[in-house]
């Protein structure tokens, strides 16, 4: 960090006279620039990340409430199949010399779906899950990097003079289209 400050009082003493210099060591030059970008993102991101994953969290937290609701709902819809299960087992008995089979059938029939919607229930809810995970996840990216961006870059055009401001950006447009065509 105290080579990034040096660099920065070193451009406030360039001579306005005459001479400009370029500093041809590539590697010390993104260094400084990576040095900034990621020094502004720390500064600047780190209370926003904070923020934006409390309120995902209340949100995850209220989806799994709503989801832990709805299993109890097919708790009782199960219980109430079972009660229902029972009566048609007494329903049985008393049906038991017209047509046992036909009974069985019903209950199994009964059964099956039961366990299919519980089943269905639970998977959905894993998969409501993962894919509020992802939205949430992608979110505080964009958001983390957009205003990451704009707090560089409002840090850069208040500290440097407009040529080596557009040097500046064009490196690191140039660093992050580097960065897009590799995904």
């Amino acid at each position: 960090m105290k080579n990034v400050t040096h660099s920065f009082v070193f451009l406030a003493h360039w001579p306005s006279a005459g001479s400009f210099g370029l500093n041809t060591d590539i590697l010390a030059t993104n260094l400084i620039n990576l040095t900034v970008v990621v020094g502004v993102l720390i500064f600047f991101g780190k209370g926003v990340l904070k923020d934006l994953l409390d309120n995902r969290k209340q949100r995850i937290l209220s989806t799994i409430r709503n989801s832990e609701e709805l299993r109890r709902g097919t708790i009782e819809q199960l219980e109430k199949a079972r009660i229902r299960l029972q009566k048609v087992e007494l329903e049985a008995g008393e049906y038991r010399m017209n047509g046992y089979s036909e009974i069985e059938r019903e209950k199994e029939n009964l059964i099956n779906a039961t366990s299919i919607s519980l089943e269905q229930l639970e998977k959905s809810k894993n998969e409501t899950l993962y894919f509020e995970k992802q939205r949430a996840m992608n979110q505080v990216r964009q958001r983390v990097f957009q205003q990451a961006v704009q707090g560089a870059l409002g840090t850069l055009n208040s500290c440097l003079n407009t040529e080596l401001h557009f040097r500046t950006i064009r490196a690191n447009i140039g660093i992050l289209g580097s960065l897009e065509w590799k995904r």
